[in-house]
Formats: C-alpha cells, sequence, structure tokens
C-alpha cells in the first residue's frame, strides 16, 4: 500500500528529466507494448479453452442431476 501511495505521489510531485530518447527507444518501447498485448492474449486463449471445458462440465453435470431427478420423481409418483 505504501508503495502505490509513494508511485501515486511522484506522478503528482515531478520535475523535468531533460532527457533524450531517440527513435531507436521509442521503436523498441513499442515493441515491448506489442510484445506484452501478444502475450496476454495468447495466454487468455489458453486458459479461455481450460475455462470454457470447465463450464461446459459443470452444466453438463447439473443437467444430467437433473435427468435424474427427474425419473426419480417419476418413479415416485408411480408408486
Amino acid at each position: 500500500m505504501m508503495k502505490l501511495f509513494f508511485f501515486i505521489l511522484m506522478l503528482f510531485f515531478h520535475t523535468n528529466a531533460y532527457a533524450y530518447l531517440d527513435p531507436g527507444t521509442g521503436s523498441i518501447i513499442i515493441q515491448a507494448i506489442l510484445a506484452a498485448i501478444a502475450a496476454v492474449m495468447t495466454t487468455a486463449s489458453f486458459y479461455w479453452q481450460k475455462t470454457k471445458t470447465l463450464i461446459a462440465k459443470f452444466f453438463s453435470f447439473f443437467k444430467r442431476n437433473k435427468k435424474e431427478l427427474e425419473v426419480n420423481n417419476d418413479n415416485k409418483i408411480e408408486r
């Protein structure tokens, strides 16, 4: 929590750096941003398949149990 406080504090109270960023530095920054986006999308797609499978199993479990309950209720009614 203190780190976040100091980070926000530094954002509001900063001084000029008078630094030079050449075009090569800018292209490296853009490349790093694009690589991070690609990594996040790849990771999300990998876990998306697992999440979809888990959800499908979850709902098929309830569907199966619902059918079993209907069969059990029908058996109780016939008695």
